[in-house]
């Protein structure tokens, strides 16, 4: 069986997240290089491991996790059914159990919010991983002047951390916001739609999904 190791080591896939990064650093996005695809696929993994899932899954989850976004190295527009596409090249020639190889695409097929949605417990777990790394230093520039309210809102964003309680079964956002770079209004019409999204993700897991600005529940 492929490792989530084999898939972190893989220089193909290397290069194509690399490549994804350079193109939207150009474009003026967030961080998407392994920073962001290694905590991926350490929260997906470890959502499903806390709710009991099997270790295979658990195991799927994390390689969906560290290749969710090779298809910006083609475009930001569709990259996530273009990183699907990609991702079932690359592990069809790794010789990856087709079955496998389907649930994996599915989830980074489903990963952004305009087009897609939790599907099975893998894709749940990334879209709850992927939405949630919301950090200070995913942000690339330090010229607060020349901010976004996207960059504001992830520079603001002290740390973040995702809680998951198996037996309340319950999924929760932790967000440590400086409110005087910005405030929660700013973070929720940024990312409304991302926490609906997590929100739905939650209910394929079987819990409910909750989100608190500086210790204070807002969702």
């Amino acid at each position: 069986m492929i490792t989530f190791e084999e898939i972190r080591d893989n220089r193909e896939i290397r290069t194509y997240i690399q490549k994804g990064n350079a193109n939207l650093g150009v474009l003026g996005f967030t961080e998407h290089s392994f920073g962001h695809a290694g905590k991926a696929a350490a929260d997906a993994g470890r959502i499903l491991s806390q709710l009991g899932c099997p270790e295979r899954e658990v195991e799927l989850a994390r390689i969906a996790g560290f290749m969710h976004d090779i298809g910006n190295c083609i475009n930001r527009t569709d990259h996530a059914h273009n990183g699907a596409i990609m991702a079932m090249n690359i592990l069809t020639r790794l010789g990856m159990d087709p079955e496998e190889i389907a649930v994996i695409i599915a989830a980074i097929g489903n990963h952004d919010e305009k087009t897609g949605t939790a599907v099975d417990a893998v894709s749940a777990a990334l879209i709850l991983a992927d939405k949630s790394d919301v950090r200070r230093s995913r942000v690339r520039g330090r010229d607060r002047t020349g901010f976004d309210i996207h960059d504001r809102v992830n520079y603001a964003a002290i740390g973040s951390k995702l809680e998951v309680n198996p037996e309340e079964k319950e999924i929760t956002l932790h967000v440590d916001l400086d409110d005087g770079i910005c405030s929660v209004l700013d973070y929720f019409e940024i990312f409304l739609e991302r926490m609906l999204m997590c929100r739905r993700a939650a209910e394929k897991l079987g819990c409910s999904f909750h989100m608190k600005a500086n210790g204070a529940k807002v969702l």
